[in-house]
């Protein structure tokens, strides 16, 4: 009868400590799943904010494309460039600025320096000082361009560049991103934060408005 009762006290010792060694296990494996599931929430977090910060770089980026712009000029024009016939704005007149090619251009007030009949380009191209790409700079005009055959050029030719409004610029080899028959200017004009700009070349006519 003792003997019974020791095998039986020590089936059910056995029994308990198997079933406690389960639920540690469960437990342990509850844990593991929880801890692989945090961490691949926190690398999904980390992911997508590189992401964030890859996309804000691009439009940064896309900003300042005309960043080592040469805002003042010479004055002097390119050979072959004539003036306009009967341009909007004289020498002189004073017009408003609707173009954002730079921060603090927009809205301000330029007093015209010289109207010319041209064609303008918006181009892109890899600057020669080996900086980032240049996309849709505006403007180069036709008689910018080296060995410029007579016609205009159009979408996707590509060009040698002789202005140089930028760094890098003079000597580039450029697409042609659009092509329009225009009267552009040569102004002056005060920057919104007090810089003055003299002889900036170039604004196009439909970026020009009448003071109010």
């Amino acid at each position: 009868m003792a003997l019974s009762k020791r095998l039986m006290i020590g089936t059910f010792s056995l029994a308990a400590s198997t079933i406690l060694f389960a639920c540690a296990d469960n437990e342990g494996a509850e844990s593991g799943a929880v801890n692989d599931s945090e961490t691949e929430e926190t690398e999904n977090e980390m992911e997508s904010m590189d992401e964030d910060n890859s996309s804000e770089q691009s439009d940064s980026t896309e900003e300042m494309d005309h960043s080592g712009m040469d805002m003042s000029g010479s004055g002097e024009i390119p050979e072959g460039l004539q003036e306009a016939e009967a341009p909007k704005f004289e020498a002189g007149d004073t017009a408003i600025i609707t173009a954002s090619h730079m921060e603090g251009m927009e809205g301000a007030e330029a007093t015209v320096v010289g109207a010319y009949d041209t064609v303008a380009y918006s181009i892109s191209y890899d600057p020669t000082d080996g900086g980032d790409r240049v996309e849709d700079h505006k403007w180069v005009i036709h008689e910018e361009i080296s060995d410029r055959q007579e016609e205009s050029y159009q979408k996707g030719d590509e060009v040698k560049v002789e202005a140089s409004h930028m760094e890098g610029m003079e000597g580039a080899t450029a697409e042609i991103d659009t092509a329009e028959e225009t009267t552009v200017y040569m102004v002056d004009f005060t920057l919104e934060n007090g810089d003055e700009v003299t002889n900036h070349k170039w604004i196009t006519e439909e970026e020009l408005k009448e003071p109010e």
